[in-house]
């Protein structure tokens, strides 16, 4: 079976776990600080943060931009459930603001409606789906405006770049940008998140909300009474000053991270070699086309999702799926829609609001899309989707 997607392991990754494991610290030990330090510096942002997972990190940082109640996170409706539930996680509301249909990214001008229909939206999340970046410059001048901050969901862009060559993560748009290590995603760490920021303030207190929101750094004590033994401060002594979360991540899965990390060019550089073949594949079919055509060079290429007009070829999605899957191939379909699950249904969600959405969600088909995806194999993936589709036109 080919999968949709697949991490890629190599000897020296697990060489750098075990490392790790004899090293005597496993969680909370300098590997966490290491791999913080080597995704900032590739990025190009001044702070990053490790947390337990990309879902951690879009809670903490929903948090440390002041979403709450009262206060509404607008984000696409094409996402995993998390980048929404962030804003339900810190107690406030969520709306949605409708995708491009060229780059199935957030519009601005949805966004703007958007905006101007919640006047009290705390944070703006576009999401960069399949690896595409959104249009920050646009997104960023419309929050402004607002008064809301941006959180750039990245989980699927690590490693790609914006038109002026600088690369997601740095925050050039944005007030924090979080990423995903999932084992699909672009690097693997089995599970783990990170968040990077240019702002010293929000830095603090994403470290204090990760671990229980003790006071981290040389941030002040509110009872110095109790933190110091005349100018000593006391060894044992620490406060929760509010509250906070156990989301660390431990040195074992940073150990692997990192070392993945310095692969992820190379990684990058398979992928678009993959997408280049199937794009020339299926650019000119009526009935099956590439999902995104616009500014697709900049993409970190996380997925590769085909439109597929399943009406008009008279055939379902679910058993064009089974029939791939008797070929021994796998795919998926990212994503349905937020607003269609039950969860926001029952607060006043309505996917007929983000009517580009749907339709994306008909069509959508993710075929497979990995570093270990051989010639063969994807050659394999083409011949049996043209030909389906081709036997389904008769």
């Amino acid at each position: 079976m080919i999968p949709y997607g697949k991490h890629h392991i190599e000897e020296d990754d697990i060489a750098a776990v075990v490392d790790v494991l004899r090293s005597g610290l496993i969680t909370q030990g300098p590997a966490v600080e290491a791999f913080e330090h080597a995704v900032a510096q590739y990025v190009g942002a001044r702070h990053a943060v490790a947390v337990s997972s990309g879902t951690a990190a879009l809670h903490l940082a929903a948090l440390a931009a002041g979403v709450g109640p009262g206060t509404t996170l607008i984000t696409s409706p094409i996402t995993f459930v998390a980048s929404a539930n962030a804003g339900l996680y810190a107690g406030g509301k969520v709306a949605f603001a409708d995708i491009d249909p060229e780059t199935i990214n957030m519009s601005p001008n949805a966004l703007a409606s958007a905006l101007e229909a919640h006047p009290d939206t705390k944070a703006v999340v576009p999401v960069h789906f399949a690896g595409l970046p959104c249009d920050m410059p646009a997104i960023k001048a419309l929050a402004d405006k607002a008064g809301a901050a941006v959180i750039e969901d990245a989980a699927h862009a690590l490693g790609a770049t914006y038109p002026d060559g600088r690369r997601v993560g740095c925050c050039a748009n944005s007030l924090m940008t979080i990423f995903s290590f999932h084992p699909v995603k672009a690097i693997a760490a089995g599970e783990g998140g990170m968040i990077t920021t240019n702002d010293d303030a929000v830095y603090r207190r994403l470290l204090r909300l990760r671990s229980h929101g003790i006071n981290k750094l040389d941030d002040p004590f509110v009872f110095e009474g109790q933190a110091f033994t005349g100018d000593i401060q006391n060894p044992w002594y620490y406060e929760m000053q509010e509250l906070g979360f156990h989301y660390r991540i431990s040195d074992i899965q940073c150990a692997l991270g990192l070392s993945q990390l310095g692969k992820l060019d190379a990684f990058m550089k398979r992928r678009r070699e993959l997408v280049a073949n199937y794009d020339a594949a299926f650019s000119g079919c009526e009935h099956c086309r590439p999902a995104q055509s616009d500014r697709i060079e900049s993409s970190a290429h996380h997925l590769h999702v085909l439109r597929i007009k399943f009406k008009e070829l008279d055939i379902s999605r679910s058993e064009f799926m089974m029939r791939l899957r008797a070929e021994g191939i796998g795919t998926q379909v990212h994503y349905i829609p937020v607003p269609w699950h039950p969860v926001y249904r029952s607060i006043g969600a309505d996917p007929a609001s983000c009517p580009r959405a749907v339709d994306f969600y008909a069509e959508a088909l993710s075929i497979p899309l990995f570093v270990d995806l051989t010639d063969e194999e994807q050659a394999r993936v083409i011949q049996s989707i043209q030909s389906l589709v081709a036997r389904q036109r008769v």
